[in-house]
């Protein structure tokens, strides 16, 4: 069988291509959402942290983010999708989808947040007594004065997170998700050849991830033209 008949056989027989597709719709979804509760739930943290670590309040708060991010970085994603999905939803009917966006979500938030928080810390303390200079209050020279410097820092390497998150969904299939890699998997259970189908999936991580890199790396050459400006 030549490779024209093999990839025939492979993806176009029985519509079998279409495990790819709805499978990269579901990875994108997931992607998404959990993009969008990572960098809320990282951006709560990180500015309860750096308050704390500027003035010295929020200290319960700051023992329970500390907690969080060191369960959830000292621990594997899949280990945490599993714990979600078997323990914690255990007697409760949730959608599997929910379920991911809920755990990637998770996992994204903590690194999120120490990117911030990093990113915040780098702010000169004189931006805060310029704050305060004008009358405004902790809450106001944050929102209005640090948090966009440090935004504009740090947006880079939210951008790459954003990948690393992207290639992180994979593991989805182990709650029985039909993402991205469980179409191909499912291909390959058919039609018992893991390479087409396998590659086929890398192949379409390998150009997300490519697309996603070129509008980094724009990113970040604009905001080094914009800071020589």
């Amino acid at each position: 069988m030549n490779f024209v008949e093999k990839f025939h056989s492979t993806f176009i027989d029985g519509d079998r291509w279409m495990y790819l597709v709805r499978g990269l719709g579901t990875t994108l979804l997931i992607t998404l959402f959990a993009v969008i509760l990572g960098m809320v739930l990282g951006f709560l943290i990180a500015i309860v942290r750096s308050t704390h670590d500027k003035t010295g309040k929020l200290g319960f708060l700051n023992v329970l983010a500390r907690i969080y991010l060191t369960i959830i970085r000292g621990t594997p994603v899949v280990v945490q999708l599993l714990i979600i999905y078997f323990v914690i939803f255990a007697s409760v009917n949730v959608g599997k989808t929910f379920v991911a966006v809920l755990a990637f979500g998770l996992n994204s938030a903590a690194y999120v947040a120490e990117i911030v928080r990093s990113g915040i810390m780098s702010i000169d303390n004189g931006q805060f007594e310029a704050g305060a200079s004008l009358g405004m209050n902790y809450p106001k020279t944050m929102i209005s004065i640090i948090l966009p410097q440090a935004f504009k820092n740090i947006l880079p390497a939210l951008a790459n997170e954003c990948i690393v998150l992207l290639k992180e969904t994979s593991v989805a299939g182990y709650i029985a998700l039909t993402d991205l890699t469980k179409g191909g998997d499912i291909i390959r259970s058919q039609t018992y050849e893991a390479f087409l189908p396998l590659i086929a999936v890398a192949v379409i991580y390998l150009v997300m991830v490519m697309i996603l890199s070129s509008l980094v790396s724009k990113l970040e050459r604009r905001l080094a033209k914009s800071d020589r400006g």
